[in-house]
């Protein structure tokens, strides 16, 4: 049996898949605030209740809304107050006398899709989520790549490309490319074009006001002439973008999640735009809409235990 747990700001979802990674259970709580020994009792818990009533000692899979310290498992994030800087997983595993895994959000959301039964044996999956920021989890063969820190799949925090920049400096001729600061200190990441908030942030650098994303979307269906300008402007830098990350990661599939992977736009207009940002021998992946959504997350934290 596995059990995933979605640790999210305010709630905490669990789920119990057997052995077909079918769903047998289901359960949510909020998440306690500040309080670090609240948390862990409501895991140990729930973790508790479920091996009586399967009469089995489930494998333990946790995503959060950030990632372990190399160095010492310390938690960090900053969505889960009561996880953060605490020892989680060696704490949780001391309370239910296993092994506990613990992975970044997005590559729960990945691994979930990677293990849905129409991608298993697919090679690379990548899942890459444009909601109100942009990041990704990276899947090889079925197993999660974190990296040696644990930031593998931190796209949004690689540098807007110097093509899709030129791009931009290129595609007004009265606007200069923004630069958009981000939270992480730096300048010009990718988070801030890519995502919701960088679809309408672009917008207000080149039109001086800000719209809502489902708006201008709807606008554009209607033929409004700025926002018929910025998609096609929005369309061609995530071609552009994608195209860079592609080229690095050469995936079989990639799967899109976020507000703004319901878009239908972007799967029609990805395929004829980005093979001209690869390199002349590369291969388009399948661009595909998640099939999980919000339930994606414990799906994933679930089968971090799988073993290929």
């Amino acid at each position: 049996m596995y059990y995933g747990f979605d640790v999210g700001g305010t709630k905490i979802e669990f789920g119990a898949f057997n052995d077909d990674l079918e769903r047998v259970a289901t359960e949510r709580m909020p998440t306690p605030g500040d309080d670090y020994q609240a948390l862990l009792l409501t895991l140990s818990s729930l973790i508790k209740k479920y091996d009586q009533q399967f009469n089995t000692k489930g494998s333990i899979g946790i995503g959060i809304p950030g990632m372990e310290s190399v160095d010492d498992g310390a938690v960090l994030t900053s969505n889960v107050p009561a996880a953060k800087g605490q020892f989680l997983r060696a704490d949780l595993e001391a309370l239910v006398d296993r092994p506990v895994k613990v992975a970044n959000d997005a590559n729960c959301f990945a691994l979930s899709e990677a293990w849905d039964e129409e991608h298993q044996g697919q090679e690379g999956v990548l899942g890459l989520i444009l909601g109100t920021g942009f990041g990704g989890g990276i899947v090889i063969n079925g197993h999660v790549v974190s990296g040696r820190s644990h930031v593998a799949g931190e796209l949004g925090h690689t540098r807007m490309p110097l093509d899709a920049w030129l791009y931009l400096q290129n595609s007004s001729s009265d606007k200069e490319a923004p630069l958009f600061g981000c939270g992480c200190d730096k300048q010009g990441c990718i988070d801030n074009y890519l995502s919701g908030r960088g679809f309408e942030q672009l917008y207000e650098h080149y039109y001086g006001e800000r719209i809502a994303a489902i708006e201008l979307i709807k606008q554009q269906a209607a033929g409004e002439p700025k926002a018929v300008e910025h998609v096609e402007r929005f369309m061609e830098l995530l071609a552009i973008c994608f195209g860079n990350i592609f080229t690095a990661f050469d995936p079989n599939v990639v799967v899109l999640g976020g507000g703004l992977s319901n878009y239908d736009l972007i799967y029609s207009e990805m395929p004829k735009r980005i093979p001209k940002h690869l390199l002349s021998i590369g291969k388009m992946p399948k661009i595909l809409k998640a099939k999980h959504g919000d339930s994606g997350g414990v799906r994933g934290a679930a089968f971090l235990n799988i073993e290929c």
